[in-house]
């Protein structure tokens, strides 16, 4: 493909994985439950209860309307990403009221199902964030918002999803607005706990009295990169060299077994971290 070298497509190999996550939890598990906790899917369900069309058709034309207006208040700020995920999401949507009908939940478990039309499309967005895209929807009008008003993303997205779960109120039954709110509220936590499991790394301190070994097993090994400074023990005032590098956990396992093996006596200060900046980890 012109343009597209293999990093690109596997990007969107990724983004549109996650567009069909959030499509499938949508469809099979918010729509059919009525679940309103949010998003333009949300408000296709409580508009389609006032309408005479289906949630994935509303969904899709409230998309691609709001993929319009992205694109014309953000030109190219726009990420073409974002535009492609939202093309895939809304389309599979309307596309599978045709392949795979359904006229009740898939169970009679509303918790269970609640847990899915989480889980499902939670799964979907943080692969999407991971690779610098979102699901479009409010997402683009919260952005506009931004640049319009100084409101910061997250707030604005929290307003919208709020609104559009009380709106649950004025079509649904007690039982559906409370099933919906309990899904608001478990939605931000459990996207943001996939985004952080996404991109734990491991951040290793190790006090040594050779480093070089140790940095050789992590350029040559581990295909990675260290810092290394000297210092003095406060207690013994012998020379001691200090090696500071950040790995994925796979990558931290082998070095940590490296370092017991070849060096026992070296300290090891060992921390979790789910927001590396620089070569190698996340782009600014």
């Amino acid at each position: 493909m012109k343009g597209l070298n293999r990093r690109s497509v596997t990007e969107y190999f990724w983004v549109t994985l996650g567009a069909v996550l959030v499509a499938a939890g949508v469809y099979f598990f918010k729509f059919p439950n009525n679940f309103t906790f949010g998003g333009v899917s949300g408000l296709c369900v409580v508009l389609a209860e006032l309408l005479p069309f289906t949630p994935g058709r509303l969904n899709l034309w409230l998309n691609l309307a709001l993929l319009a207006v992205g694109w014309l208040a953000l030109g190219r700020r726009f990420a073409a990403k974002t535009a492609w995920a939202t093309v895939v999401i809304s389309l599979l949507t309307d596309r599978l009221e045709v392949w795979c009908p359904l006229t009740a939940p898939l169970t009679d478990q509303p918790l269970l199902e609640l847990i899915f039309a989480i889980l499902l499309p939670g799964a979907g967005a943080a692969i999407l964030f991971q690779h610098e895209a979102s699901g479009g929807g409010t997402d683009i009008l919260a952005v506009i918002m931004k640049e319009r008003s100084g409101v910061e993303v997250g707030r604005g997205l929290f307003l919208s999803d709020v609104a559009i779960t009380a709106s649950a109120a004025l079509v649904f039954d007690v039982e559906t607005v409370l099933f919906s709110c309990l899904g608001l509220l478990a939605k931000s936590v459990v996207v943001d706990g996939m985004i952080q499991n996404m991109n734990l790394c491991k951040c290793f301190t190790v006090i040594c009295d050779d480093a070089e070994p140790i940095c050789r097993y992590i350029t040559e090994s581990l295909g990675r990169s260290a810092t290394v400074c000297q210092g003095q023990g406060a207690f013994s005032h012998q020379s001691k060299y200090l090696v500071f590098t950040a790995l994925r956990p796979a990558q931290a396992y082998r070095l940590r077994t490296y370092i017991h093996r070849e060096q026992p006596h070296a300290f090891l200060m060992i921390s979790s971290s789910s927001e590396i900046v620089g070569k190698g980890f996340m782009a600014l």
